[in-house]
């Protein structure tokens, strides 16, 4: 395992690098390491980490969300709160509409086929969108209209959404019952995680307020007390949604509102942490990506694909209309909620796992969204900020 982690570190950093200097995302380079070293192209990475991959992938999103939190003001966030709600659901929405329209007749399959297969793809990447918006938040582009926080909340939300969409439609096509309990379940997570967040929030703003200890003793108790909410999320799952990640989120919003001073100290440890996971997250999400599916993608794959974003793009431009956003704001909008990864990662095999005839042509779609969206998205972020989006004023970077 020692010898992975290190290829995967020494090789994901230095391809990292040099996509930068090629002035491409370095997530591209993490991504491609991840599929040579992975076990579908040389199996240079081994098994026993392969099989905590899904958990290392989690601590790395968790640290981004932590970290988002912190940085997250609610008053910021108050002032876009109804497209903030909006793009939590609306373009995940018209993008699986889409796909129910486009999948039966590009690629001869049934209606609920292609449900199950547009809750696979709809869900947007926290991991690729987050550090691009805590990036401009730190720069100050957009951070006048608080755009970097409105796409963060929402994608951050997105994601619970689409993919309680999509344990029901894999329920449905696995010929189980499903009932309206499961469709009530969304805003009870969301809702139950926002809560939670709050309260344990405060407990540890007033913990930390009474008992003095270092910087990097209160990360690896934030850790810990992230690492309890997911189990706490798992052990409850049978009996009532709780949304962990958000719940997370919302306990690094609850800290910078409660506990300025600390959160801001601590949001920059986080930074540093981010380093090291970003490695983690894009390689074992590369390895991950079986590129047998990839490349069996044809023509009518890659067309479905960009005619959903089409969608996807048009539902984020419904969510910002009427607001004071400028065509380009708007545009940026748009691009930021293009990239897709994590979520394909860990949810693409689920159908071929389960048997499902539409299995494979599942994974194909996800391996190819990954592959195509995660680095154009990125790319777009990257290289239009500076264009659509307005610097505060007083920035040095202007």
């Amino acid at each position: 395992m020692l010898t992975s982690l290190a290829l995967i570190f020494l090789l994901g950093l230095f391809f990292g690098h040099i996509f930068i200097r090629l002035r491409l995302p370095a997530l591209l380079g993490m991504l491609l390491t991840g599929i040579v070293l992975g076990p579908y192209v040389l199996n240079l990475i081994d098994g026993s980490l392969l099989a905590v991959s899904a958990d290392l992938r989690q601590i790395a999103l968790i640290i981004i969300l932590t970290r988002a939190g912190l940085s997250l003001n609610l008053q910021e966030l108050k002032r876009v709160g109804r497209p903030a709600i909006l793009l939590s659901f609306v373009p995940a929405s018209l993008e699986i509409l889409a796909m129910l329209f486009f999948a039966p007749r590009l690629l001869g399959i049934s209606l609920l086929e292609a449900s199950l297969m547009g809750a696979v793809l709809a869900a947007v990447s926290p991991a690729v969108i987050v550090p691009r918006m805590l990036k401009l938040m730190d720069t100050g582009y957009g951070t006048d209209q608080s755009i970097p926080q409105m796409i963060m909340a929402g994608a951050s939300v997105d994601d619970i959404f689409v993919i309680v969409l999509f344990t029901v439609f894999a329920a449905m096509a696995d010929g189980r019952q499903v009932s309206l309990a499961q469709f009530a379940s969304i805003p009870v997570s969301i809702v139950l995680g926002i809560v939670l967040g709050i309260g344990v929030g405060l407990l540890l703003s007033r913990f930390f307020k009474r008992f003095h200890m270092r910087d990097s003793v209160k990360i690896i108790l934030l850790l810990c007390v992230a690492f309890l909410l997911l189990e706490l999320q798992k052990q409850l799952a049978d009996y009532v949604a709780i949304s962990a990640l958000l719940a997370v989120m919302t306990l690094g919003v609850t800290m910078l509102r409660d506990y300025p001073v600390l959160a801001k100290r601590l949001s920059l440890r986080y930074e540093k942490l981010w380093v090291t996971a970003e490695v983690i997250l894009f390689v074992l999400v590369g390895a991950a990506v079986d590129v047998r599916y990839a490349a069996a993608a044809g023509g009518p794959v890659i067309l479905l694909i960009l005619a959903v974003l089409l969608f996807r793009m048009v539902g984020v431009a419904i969510c910002v209309a009427k607001t004071t956003l400028t065509t380009k704001e708007r545009l940026f909008c748009a691009l930021a909620y293009v990239p897709k990864a994590t979520v394909q990662a860990a949810i693409g095999g689920i159908p071929l796992a389960m048997g499902l005839p539409s299995g494979p042509l599942v994974l194909t779609v996800a391996v190819t969204a990954i592959l195509l969206t995660a680095p154009l998205g990125a790319l777009a972020i990257d290289r239009t900020y500076k264009k659509l989006l307005q610097p505060a004023a007083g920035n040095e970077e202007a």
